[in-house]
């Protein structure tokens, strides 16, 4: 299966970040860590963010950060060395006006296999201080939640 083949995300107009396995993402067990696909959703958030206006550098400038508060994964399939992997995110609303959530699916290029699925909690943060903060107006420009992924919400496959 090509990537460009992958389609059926678990939420529409996904943003995709891919990566090769290396052997440093190797355990003992011949697979990826569970803690290496922890970073590789963290990689995702970030390209994401670039994407989207806001990288570590403006973040920054600004004395603003999203921390996470909470993270729930759940993991599938195992990947191995060589594998191509799309991680895919999507942001949805959070709980207040200060937080946000994002949804990632990482999957396996090569045949579709949904091999870890997540929602990661994040609150608004002044950098300098480490406490609670709000949006800037930057943020809310950039961290905008699709239409399509509001009205898609609802059908999510579970974690």
């Amino acid at each position: 299966m090509s990537i460009a083949a992958l389609s059926d995300w678990d939420l529409p107009s996904p943003y995709l970040h891919t990566l090769e396995v290396a052997r440093t993402d190797i355990d003992s067990y011949q697979h990826v860590n569970n803690a290496v696909y922890v970073e590789w959703l963290d990689r995702a958030a970030w390209a994401h963010s670039s994407a989207l206006g806001l990288p570590v550098t403006r973040c920054v400038q600004l004395d603003r950060g999203m921390a996470v508060v909470r993270t729930v994964i759940t993991y599938r399939r195992a990947a191995l060395l060589g594998d191509q992997v799309l991680v895919a995110t999507w942001l949805l609303p959070g709980d207040t006006k200060m937080r946000v959530r994002r949804r990632f699916q990482a999957r396996r290029a090569s045949d579709g296999e949904t091999l870890v699925r997540a929602e990661i909690d994040y609150a608004c943060i002044e950098l300098s201080s480490g406490r609670p903060a709000r949006w800037p107006a930057e943020f809310h420009l950039g961290y905008v939640i699709l239409p399509e992924v509001l009205g898609a919400q609802a059908s999510l496959t579970p974690l």
